[in-house]
C-alpha cells in the first residue's frame, strides 16, 4: 500500500469517526426507521433508479413505483420490461412525458437486456462484477449515484451519495471531497456504528428530509463534487 493511499485511508477513518460521533450526539440511531428493503420487481427497480434523480421522492417517485408493481406484474422480469419498451409504452409505464428520463430508461433496459439481466437476482449478480460500474456509467445520464442506488434496490449494501448525505457530512464538520470520498467516509461511519450501510443511508435521508435541511444546503460543500465526479443526473441531485 502506497503512502498516499495510507494517508487517504487514515483521513477517511478520522472523518468517519467524526460523522459517527455526530450521529450519536444528535441521537440519530434512536430515531424510528424502516430498514431499506430490496425489491423483487425488476421493472419497478429500473423505474425507481431512473426517476429518483432531482425530484421529491415521496411526492413523485413512490406513487409511480407502487403503480408499476400493482398494475404491471409482468414487468417483474426483463421480458415484460422489454415488451414495454418495444411497444413504445414507456411514457405510460413511468407516467412521465419528459424525453430525457424516458430515453435514459430505454437505454438502461436495452443495455441490461443485452447483458443478460433477466430478473432482480441476475441484476444483483451483475452489479457485483468488477466491470459493471464502469459499463453502466458509460450510458448517457447514468452516474455513480444511480449505480449505487440501483445496487441498494437489488439488495446490496451500499451508500448512494445524494444531497441528504452530503448535508449530513457537512453538518458533522467534515469537508467533503468527490463522490467516492464521501461514500467511503459514510460507509466507514456505518461500520463504526455497527449498522448496515444501506440502513444508515436511510436514517440520514429521513433525518435530513424531516428537518428540511436538504433545501438549505450550503453550496460550499457541493462545489468540490462538481469537478468531474458526477454525471448529469448527479449534478441535478446535489442542489
Amino acid at each position: 500500500m502506497s503512502a498516499m493511499v495510507c494517508i487517504k485511508t487514515v483521513k477517511a477513518i478520522t472523518d468517519a469517526r467524526a460523522v459517527a460521533d455526530y450521529a450519536l450526539s444528535i441521537g440519530l440511531l434512536r430515531l424510528p426507521y424502516f430498514s431499506k428493503s430490496s425489491t423483487r420487481h425488476l421493472g419497478a427497480a429500473l423505474a425507481d433508479a431512473i426517476l429518483q434523480a432531482g425530484v421529491n421522492y415521496e411526492t413523485v417517485v413512490r406513487k409511480r413505483v407502487s403503480r408499476i408493481i400493482d398494475m404491471f406484474p409482468e414487468t417483474s422480469v426483463m421480458r415484460g420490461v422489454r415488451n414495454i419498451v418495444f411497444e413504445d409504452k414507456t411514457s405510460d409505464f413511468l407516467q412521465w412525458t419528459h424525453e430525457t428520463k424516458l430515453q435514459r430508461f430505454v437505454r438502461l433496459v436495452t443495455f441490461l437486456d443485452r447483458e443478460g439481466v433477466g430478473d432482480v437476482d441476475l441484476l444483483r449478480e451483475w452489479l457485483t462484477l468488477p466491470t459493471s460500474k464502469g459499463d453502466l456509467m458509460r450510458l448517457n445520464g447514468v452516474g455513480p449515484k444511480t449505480y449505487d442506488y440501483l445496487s441498494c434496490l437489488a439488495g446490496l449494501d451500499r451508500i448512494a451519495v445524494d444531497r441528504h448525505v452530503i448535508t449530513f457530512v457537512g453538518n458533522a464538520g467534515v469537508q467533503v471531497g468527490d463522490y467516492d470520498s464521501v461514500q467511503r467516509v459514510v460507509s466507514f461511519a456505518a461500520d463504526l456504528l455497527q449498522i448496515r450501510r444501506r440502513d444508515f443511508d436511510t436514517i440520514i435521508w429521513r433525518y435530513i428530509s424531516s428537518s428540511g435541511q436538504a433545501s438549505l444546503f450550503d453550496t460550499q460543500f457541493a462545489l468540490p463534487l462538481l469537478s468531474g465526479s458526477f454525471h448529469e443526473d448527479e449534478r441535478v441531485d446535489v442542489f
